[in-house]
């Protein structure tokens, strides 16, 4: 018999883990709802259709299709299966597929439910999805994306919105020197027009964007591979030269590429900046990237990437402005910004960095050991009155040895655990011992309950100091 496993580019989440994910989770999640943003969820599957020729061409790879129910291949061509054309074959065996990314689907949502929401629509939204990535560091084939959305609004103040948001939740998650990269694809539209890469945009901005990876030698490289001449090499290669920070870097490039297009991207970011900078923003530094690309064919205007210095992953979210993502669901001319937490990358970040709150993995307060059926009712009742003042309780199912429901409170890091012995539970008390400092009490369980209240009252101020 093989060894159980799972499919590379997943894994399993230990409670230990769980705890630091939901950490995450709800973090982001106070973040987004203090700023107003309302939750959605969308079905795992799309039909194949909505998500097609939205990512780019290479996006449209990773796309996980679903096996059409029962004799799937009974609709597949004769001379498709002959020439085994594998890009036809998949359209005609599926008709569904995993979710990419949250983008595509909400604007498909936004389209079939336009009369229940208010206009301008925030939303957010934390669910799975897949992508066929080559598995590595920091890279899955299923992960989770937090994303937050503003649609209906041309206005910046949308763009200012989601930057202070990526400031908010980013200092909330305590990630160590992160970098907002901010560009804009009308500026990216305008230098290629200058370039005359015509109407192979996407091929273009899919090489730009691997800069990071690859560097100036590697892009102009892979825009050879790509039949690009030597002028769109050159011309991309100045793209990347060392310019001043912030808006005057971004000014010098419109003297560098003359394009209405660049022009109309520097005065749209050069206002965001201003917005930033009268806002106050945190920790996040704010960096003009003017390689920055973002291949998702949908980005029409701003584009965010953030960064976090001497990680071991790359960017660990990202977004930008799409103007009409809904016109290709027949809902033209609606305009939307939104970015995206990659939850399972900020993981690894804190994780490296040794940044995650030291209490998470304690998922009870207090456990109540099993003395015996003499006093198992005493026992069920306490741990009953305990929940219901809101302390996380558990009753050892079992009457086994002292030694054993004690071993197994230190593995659960239970900070507290109850004791009603025979002596105990003729007089009506119970025994509480602290299981770091040894020390113990006995009294009523009311009294005892306030104890544990005092005690998380004055843990929580200590830690608020």
């Amino acid at each position: 018999m093989s060894k159980p496993s799972i499919p590379k580019g997943t894994r399993d989440f230990t409670p230990a883990v769980m705890a630091r994910r939901q950490w995450i989770f709800s973090t982001l999640r106070s973040a987004f709802e203090s700023r107003g943003f309302q939750p959605i969820e969308t079905p795992a599957m799309e039909a194949l259709s909505t998500l097609t020729g939205k990512y780019g061409e290479e996006g449209d790879q990773l796309i996980f299709k679903i096996l059409n129910n029962g004799d799937f291949l009974s609709k597949a061509q004769e001379d498709t299966l002959a020439n085994r054309d594998s890009k036809a074959l998949s359209f005609q065996v599926s008709k569904k597929a995993l979710r990419y990314d949250l983008t595509v689907p909400f604007a498909r949502f936004v389209t079939m439910h336009r009369n229940e929401i208010p206009m301008p629509f925030k939303r957010y939204q934390m669910q799975t999805v897949w992508r066929g990535d080559r598995p590595g560091k920091g890279r899955y084939q299923e992960f989770v994306q937090c994303d937050a959305d503003i649609i209906g609004s041309t206005g910046v103040l949308c763009e200012l919105e989601l930057v202070s948001l990526f400031d908010e939740a980013l200092r909330g998650l305590g990630i160590p020197n992160p970098r907002i990269l901010v560009n804009d694809r009308r500026i990216l539209a305008g230098i290629a027009s200058l370039l005359g890469v015509g109407d192979r945009l996407t091929e273009w901005t899919v090489a730009v964007d691997k800069h990071d990876k690859v560097g100036i030698e590697g892009v102009c490289k892979e825009l050879g591979q790509r039949g690009f001449d030597e002028q769109v090499q050159d011309g991309t290669a100045r793209l990347f030269k060392n310019r001043p920070e912030g808006v005057l870097g971004m000014k010098a490039l419109t003297d560098e590429f003359p394009h209405p297009m660049v022009e109309e991207g520097v005065e749209a970011l050069a206002a965001l900046w201003t917005l930033a900078e009268s806002e106050g923003l945190g920790a996040p530094e704010l960096v003009f990237a003017p390689g920055l690309a973002r291949g998702l064919n949908y980005y029409t205007g701003a584009i965010f990437e953030v960064q976090v210095v001497d990680s071991p992953v790359g960017s660990i979210c990202g977004g930008g402005r799409y103007d009409d993502l809904t016109g290709i669901f027949g809902m033209p001319g609606v305009s939307g910004v939104g970015i995206s937490f990659g939850a399972d990358r900020i993981y690894d970040v804190l994780e490296h960095f040794g940044a995650f709150p030291d209490n998470l993995a304690t998922d009870l307060d207090v456990l109540v050991l099993h003395m015996g059926e003499d006093t198992l009712g005493q026992a069920l009742k306490a741990a009953r009155q305990l929940r219901g003042q809101g302390f996380r309780t558990e009753l050892y199912p079992d009457p086994a040895k002292l030694k054993k429901q004690f071993k197994y409170a230190d593995d659960r890091g239970v900070p507290n655990v109850l004791i009603i012995g025979s002596d105990e539970a003729e007089r009506d008390e119970a025994t509480l011992r602290n299981m770091k400092s040894g020390g113990q009490s006995t009294a009523s369980v009311g009294e005892l309950m306030r104890q544990l209240a005092d005690d998380s009252n004055q843990a929580g101020s200590s830690g608020n100091s």
